[in-house]
């Protein structure tokens, strides 16, 4: 979960830019507020290119850029945007369940006590997120795929259920940080 950051988190390496101008990406200037990383742009130029891999992204389309028209049919925005931005959350390496997992990592790696009983405590915490996150990871990439590139509608029912286990996860994460703080 930890070594995606490659051992660092500063603001030089956690925030990047990126350009996209084509015919179907909206002229907005500078969005600040979606939440995107490197994986997002290789999908996002091929649902723009209506090309698509023969393998499941690690990223998702930013439907959020894209005029309506551009859009994969079956990207329902609205969805589809709640879905990918929680799916960020806890599956990029910036992402708010990794920040704070490596809070709870680092407190876990600081601990001193008799048979490193915190440290095992913590460790096997943060298995039982990372289990939780693959999971709940895994159907989420698979639906925002067969969204994008396979035209197949997102099930409202299933995507709010997961994005509220993925919610869940992410308090559970934030409030163990918090705690050790």
């Amino acid at each position: 979960m930890f070594a995606w950051n490659h051992g660092d988190y500063t603001n030089e390496i956690a925030n990047t830019w990126v350009g996209i101008v084509r015919p179907g990406v909206r002229k907005g200037g500078v969005d600040s507020t979606t939440w995107s990383d490197h994986t997002d742009v290789r999908p996002t130029i091929l649902a723009l290119l209506g090309l698509q891999d023969l393998y499941v992204h690690d990223g998702r389309v930013l439907v959020e850029v894209m005029q309506s028209w551009a859009t994969p049919p079956a990207a329902n925005k609205e969805i589809f945007s709640r879905l990918a931005n929680v799916y960020k959350q806890i599956n990029a390496p910036f992402g708010d369940l990794s920040m704070n997992a490596l809070k709870v990592s680092t407190a876990a790696l600081k601990s001193a006590d008799a048979n490193d009983a915190t440290y095992t405590r913590l460790s096997g915490q943060i298995a039982s997120w990372t289990s939780q996150r693959d999971g709940l990871a895994s159907e989420m990439k698979s639906m925002l795929n067969a969204a994008a590139f396979e035209n197949v509608a997102i099930d409202h029912r299933s995507a709010s259920f997961l994005i509220d286990q993925a919610n869940d996860l992410l308090k559970d994460v934030e409030r163990a940080a918090k705690l050790l703080k």
